[in-house]
């Protein structure tokens, strides 16, 4: 097993996954964890992440520096790169010139590279400018003196960048080769992962009951298939139909599930929703608002239904890090993470798939034999079309954004192309446009497709520009106050992949 220390970097998770995606058995755990747990876990190695802080700040995380003495590999990024060499003696201090995105990295012989020359993918204030007694530097860039650096005898190595991210080149190799320093067993599955899950699940709620907030996404539909295995009829999915659903698709999800082996209620609430969110443009607003009435909701149906112990909702990873954790930055709340009430009438929340990233949710729903249908399903955030609507949300501007958006899915179906997610987005900024010799004043329409295996990064789908002009004829003529359609060419990061 390989340990990850998380200090709170948006990237962290993607290096347990690296490592999962090695065959490679790997937990994370927050940088407070003491040496005793550390000892009793017994890991072949440790990682440590990046993060947003300066390890010379007063508040900085840090660590015993007796983690070096434990005969374990240590592996540090980034900011984890630093603390090392923090940690051991060496100095830290604030880059004349940051270096952020893709940068080109010279090589020297190490444990950890064959390369002498490749893109590697940084994002850093900081630096080590002076390494300590008994490294040596490994890799360097034009502006960064200590890319790399290594200790081989006590097997403790760092790199200022990010190997875990896909856009450095030779990453998962680099990441491979620590593992081979840590004599690492190359012999974790997700056949092995959905079995310890669903002992663990039993083992944890016994004969207790579990009401499962199901949306009808990959997410929730896997999360249902893993405790149904877990505890049959003691689960009950409840479905909230929030009036924020894409056109059809709540009728689509209760057909879907009607077969499905568990017991399954439907629950109307778009007046509610519709009432709670009138007047709200904040997007962080929206999703607290959506957060805690799915909520109450859930609260009232438990009670119909009688005792529910437990909570259980389809959160993964990429939720958890966006929601901001630990020490980790708030990018943007997640309505089944920051957007949750302080208070909750269960005895626990139970999220089975939080450690997951979205192909790794879709392998788990494989194996556990789910049909392809819900399995390659297309990502729908909770909060639906609430956050897919800048600015106010009405009832009118829901079934705006419905049609044009079922028209841009009908489209890219019909052509074959099948980008990770796409969806309409419908702004708030109105624009002047003539239809008939008249003129109009109508909103704009923003479409965005991507491409994408962990949701962490995300290229833009290269939609061929005939698609293109046919969807926007398409979308202006058949959707009314809609006059005009821009389509969204950015990559994540900079942004996120939704608007809001």
């Amino acid at each position: 097993m390989i340990l990850v220390l998380d200090f709170g970097g948006q990237y962290n998770q993607l290096i347990a996954r690296r490592v999962r995606e090695q065959g490679v058995y790997c937990e994370v755990k927050n940088y407070r964890l003491p040496i005793k747990e550390i000892l009793e876990i017994a890991p072949e190695g440790i990682i440590f992440t990046g993060g947003p802080n300066s390890v010379y700040a007063g508040n900085a995380p840090t660590l015993s520096k007796e983690i070096f003495e434990l005969g374990i590999p240590v592996l540090g990024i980034c900011y984890g790169c630093q603390l090392m060499a923090n940690l051991l003696g060496g100095e830290v201090a604030t880059c004349e010139i940051s270096e952020y995105g893709n940068t080109t990295v010279n090589y020297s012989q190490s444990d950890l590279f064959e390369q002498n020359k490749n893109i590697a993918w940084m994002s850093h204030t900081d630096y080590i400018s002076k390494i300590p007694q008994g490294f040596k530097i490994t890799a360097i860039t034009e502006n960064c003196p200590v890319a790399a650096m290594e200790n081989s005898e006590r097997k403790l190595y760092a790199t200022q960048f990010h190997p875990e991210v896909n856009h450095t080149v030779n990453g998962s190799h680099i990441i491979k080769r620590f593992l081979d320093i840590c004599n690492a067993k190359y012999d974790w599955t997700m056949e092995n992962y959905a079995q310890t899950t669903i002992n663990s699940l039993r083992e944890k709620i016994g004969d207790g009951r579990v009401l499962l907030a199901l949306s009808g996404g990959v997410d929730s539909s896997v999360a249902a298939a893993l405790l149904s295995k877990a505890i049959g009829k003691n689960l009950t999915c409840v479905f909230v139909d929030h009036g924020l659903m894409r056109k059809n698709e709540g009728d689509e999800i209760e057909e879907a599930f009607k077969n499905f082996p568990v017991n399954f209620i439907r629950v109307n609430a778009g007046e509610r929703f519709l009432g709670k969110l009138a007047a709200i443009s904040d997007p962080e607003e929206k999703r607290k608002i959506i957060g805690e009435e799915f909520i109450r909701v859930f609260e009232e149906e438990s009670k119909k239904i009688g005792t529910v112990d437990y909570l259980a909702q389809g959160t993964i990873y990429p939720d958890i890090i966006e929601s901001g954790t630990g020490d980790a930055a708030v990018i943007k709340s997640h309505h089944n993470v920051g957007g949750l009430p302080d208070c909750v009438d269960f005895k626990e929340i139970i999220e089975p798939l939080r450690l997951l990233f979205k192909d790794e949710v879709r392998a788990l729903g494989r194996e556990l034999g789910l049909s392809e249908v819900l399995v390659s399903r297309q990502p729908f955030p909770g909060p639906g079309l609430a956050i897919r609507i800048i600015g106010d949300i009405t009832q009118e501007k829901i079934s705006i954004l419905q049609d044009a958006d079922f028209i841009f899915r009908e489209e890219i179906a019909k052509e074959g192309i099948s980008p990770s997610q796409y969806f309409a987005v419908l702004t708030n900024m109105r624009s002047v446009g003539v239809m008939g010799d008249g003129r109009t004043y109508d909103y704009t329409l923003a479409l965005r497709a991507v491409n994408t295996t962990d949701f962490m990064t995300a290229t833009i789908t290269k939609i061929p520009y005939p698609v293109l002009e046919k969807i926007s004829s398409r979308l202006v003529n058949e959707v009314k106050q809609i006059n005009r359609i821009v389509y969204d060419i950015t990559t994540k990061p900079p942004s996120t992949i939704e608007w809001e």
